[in-house]
């Protein structure tokens, strides 16, 4: 059964509050875990087993996820590549009573920020999941931003959309009527439309939003 502290009911199902899942299938470890975690002000969410994180878990909470390895039926460092597979992008910390030195490589490459060997320092503990959180809310920053840069993206013409690429590499007027065979006040209305739709107030703006979205537009 999935316990929760009162700090994780106070934040609701809207998944505004971070929450640090706990899953391990020992109940004591799950207590003290929650109990530690809840003294610090941190919303907990316990869970017995990978499934049950899995059903209780959404890609649109924050928060991280504390992963026991040794688990019956799928383990902790499973349970972390399922995550990856259902996008749920929470921060990893896992957590045993075992120095396995393969498992720790494994979770780290499989992106984990942390592994901590029982028995661990409750501060380190607590200040972990604080940087786990507060890596989780950076990300979901930016992944929001890149959403609303590509939405604006949406609404731009094939034509505009090459003007764009051209104008983010600083490229004159001049240039970019050459490069597509148009004429330079045709160009000058392309740009002033891209950056209107883009909601950029000039070129580097326009730069800095090109370079958050990375790879290449077609």
């Amino acid at each position: 059964m999935t316990t929760e502290t009162p700090a994780a009911a106070s934040g609701g199902a809207s998944g505004a509050a971070p929450v640090a899942f706990v899953v391990d299938d020992d109940e004591a470890v799950r207590d003290a875990l929650a109990l530690h975690l809840d003294l610090a002000g941190l919303a907990v969410r316990c869970c017995a087993s990978a499934a049950e994180f899995l059903e209780a878990a959404s890609p649109d909470q924050p928060g991280c996820a504390i992963l026991d390895i040794r688990m019956p039926g799928m383990d902790g460092l499973d349970l972390q590549q399922e995550m990856i597979r259902r996008g749920l992008t929470l921060p990893v910390i896992v957590i045993t009573g075992h120095g396995d030195v393969t498992a720790a490589v494994r979770a780290f490459r499989a992106g984990a920020v942390d592994f901590l060997q029982k028995p661990f320092d409750e501060d380190l503990l607590i200040e972990r999941v604080q940087e786990a959180f507060e890596r989780d809310l950076a990300a979901r920053r930016a992944d929001g931003e890149t959403g609303e840069i590509r939405r604006r993206l949406a609404l731009l013409s094939p034509r505009e959309l090459e003007v764009m690429e051209m104008v983010a590499q600083g490229l004159p007027n001049k240039t970019i009527a050459h490069r597509l065979s148009i004429g330079i006040r045709t160009v000058e209305t392309h740009r002033a439309r891209v950056l209107e739709k883009m909601e950029a107030r000039n070129a580097p703006e326009l730069a800095l939003m090109r370079m958050k979205l990375g790879e290449r537009l077609d």
